[in-house]
């Protein structure tokens, strides 16, 4: 499993920003390579993006949602990623955006591809071109505020403490053990 974290800070409110990054279904305006975004219901979304030259699709769950803090997600079908976005404040009208992105390359052309670090040049050009999105527009298209608490996975032997959503997302699923 491969990482990409990318920051970047947005001349716009925390809300503004937030809100419109949970208009999914308008990713593909400021993301290279996707082609559309679907969402299914609050917590399911549908994705078709090209990577490494061919067309993938998967399904992703967002696992944790907390409004003008952070969006969670992990694949469920198709190309395996996993990740989360955090949004903070530097001041009042200036939005600190922070990603990490984990992603399994799997063919030849991906693995080349992420030797040479293209992914993460291009999640770095998506959040400049998100930034650039939001300021010139000055407004959100839209916004959902619901919430999808994170949920703590598993049970805890004496002393040992629980691991959240969030620090799910970022193991390689070969890592990740339901204890029941």
């Amino acid at each position: 499993m491969e990482t990409v974290e990318k920051s970047i800070e947005i001349k716009a409110p925390l809300s503004t920003v937030y809100n419109q990054w949970t208009q999914f279904e308008e990713f593909p305006r400021f993301m290279e390579g996707v082609q559309q975004v679907t969402q299914l219901d609050e917590k399911r979304l549908r994705w078709k993006a090209e990577i490494g030259g061919k067309v993938k699709q998967w399904d992703a769950e967002i696992f944790e949602q907390i409004p003008d803090q952070r969006i969670a997600w992990r694949s469920v079908s198709g190309a395996t990623n996993s990740g989360m976005v955090n949004f903070a404040v530097v001041d009042a009208e200036t939005t600190r955006v922070s990603l990490k992105l984990n992603y399994e390359p799997e063919t030849t052309t991906e693995k080349v591809g992420d030797v040479l670090g293209i992914l993460s040049l291009r999640v770095g050009g998506d959040l400049k071109r998100f930034k650039e999105f939001i300021e010139s527009r000055g407004a959100e298209t839209g916004a959902w505020r619901g919430e999808i608490p994170g949920r703590e996975i598993g049970a805890a032997s004496q002393g040992e403490r629980l691991k959240t959503a969030s620090e799910i997302a970022t193991e390689p699923r070969s890592k990740r053990v339901r204890k029941n």
